[in-house]
């Protein structure tokens, strides 16, 4: 937490005023949208506190204050979307440095991963983190850093985030977490020994589906310093006006994530007990293998779950079927979604490792959205009826 004259401020209090202050010159509450590209300089080679919006930008580092407090972390940087972020997570790996990763990651990591950066001289092993005794082996085969998402997109599988981070520091191997589907209300990887947290903040960060970016945080201003350098130099930036919606996004981010939370736990005990669903992947079910550990760790379970219908056919009849869910990639904002994993989000993944992974073709994900949950749970029995 921060501390204003010695008191300490709580998560919903700094997502509101946390580098969220009134415009000095007119008294304005919202911080103001500084489109500008340039700043004036008094003399040449003497800027003030901003010189050039790539470098630094008034309403961008109003929002990277914002979730530095958030994550609890030394600093933060915002870039232009949630794989620019990871990209730029991975520049801390030198050449043939290996990476150990999530396998059911979001699929563009294990594009960027294996089509982008393994011909650039980068080494990934894919496996499943939940299994907290075969990623130490690979850690202590080494690594130079530990890739984990947790829960996992999209079977929410859970990763022991202090265990393995202990291990992966013993191993000499940095920790990256991508956290977009938590968000920092329900876990902060920082505080179980995480070394750096991604987002995509186009997910709950956002939340309202109008906004694409992402954010890095670190725990050391060491690695801080290296992502402001290269978010200068390489240049994917968030833009002033997606920092704006930010920063009016995460005012209300304690409230969203306790709807999303508390909608979702009554989906997934409906699907649990739906005789048309083969299984569930939720770790707020008790049933879930890593409901204990995610118990620990997170305050709360999310608004993500997936559910298993059997096959592609059924699937799509399924998702056909929904009114009040629509169908569309992303995830996180106010409106609930439905996805298939397959053909939409992990299409990237060989089928093969896909399948092996468990991204079987009758798994529909849903990002459970704030709506009256009597309706979700309606659209959800009339689309299931169809089969």
């Amino acid at each position: 937490m921060t501390k204003d004259k010695g008191r300490p401020r709580g998560f919903a209090t700094r997502a509101i005023h946390e580098g969220q202050h009134p415009d000095p010159g007119t008294g304005g509450v919202v911080v103001p949208l500084v489109q500008a590209a340039t700043f004036i300089q008094e003399s040449p080679g003497r800027p003030g506190d901003y010189e050039y919006s790539r470098t630094g930008n008034p309403t961008r580092n109003a929002v990277e204050t914002n979730l530095a407090s958030l994550e609890g972390g030394a600093g933060a940087v915002a870039c232009a979307s949630g794989m620019a972020a990871i990209v730029m997570a991975f520049d801390l790996v030198p050449s043939g440095g290996r990476v150990v990763a999530t396998s059911d990651s979001y699929g563009g990591t294990y594009r960027v991963g294996e089509n982008v950066l393994r011909p650039r001289g980068l080494d990934f092993t894919w496996l499943d983190t939940s299994d907290t005794e075969a990623t130490i082996r690979e850690l202590d085969a080494g690594a130079a850093m530990l890739f984990l998402e947790t829960p996992t997109n999209p079977l929410l599988r859970i990763a022991d985030l202090r265990t393995l981070s202990e291990a992966a520091h013993a191993a000499g191997a940095v920790v990256v977490v991508d956290n977009t589907f938590m968000s920092p209300y329900f876990q902060r990887p920082l505080e179980l020994g995480a070394d750096i947290v991604v987002h995509s903040s186009t997910k709950y960060l956002n939340g309202h589906s109008d906004g694409v970016g992402g954010i890095l945080v670190t725990r050391n201003r060491e690695h801080f310093e290296r992502f402001k350098y290269l978010q200068n130099a390489a240049g994917a930036i968030l833009s002033p006006f997606e920092s704006w919606l930010l920063l009016r996004s995460t005012k209300t981010l304690a409230l969203r994530m306790e709807r999303h939370d508390a909608n979702a736990r009554e989906i997934a005990r409906m699907l649990s007990d739906h005789a048309r669903v083969e299984a569930v992947h939720y770790p707020g079910l008790p049933a879930h293998p890593g409901h204990e550990l995610a118990s620990r760790q997170m305050s709360g379970f999310g608004g993500m779950l997936s559910f298993d219908v059997g096959s592609m056919d059924r699937a799509r009849s399924v998702m056909e079927a929904l009114r009040v869910f629509h169908i569309a990639e992303s995830l996180g904002g106010v409106e609930s979604l439905a996805n298939h994993p397959a053909t939409m989000t992990h299409a990237s993944i060989p089928e093969p490792m896909r399948l092996a992974i468990g991204i079987c073709d009758g798994l529909v994900r849903l990002s459970v959205g704030v709506e009256d949950v009597s309706d979700l749970l309606g659209d959800l029995e009339d689309a299931l009826s169809a089969l």
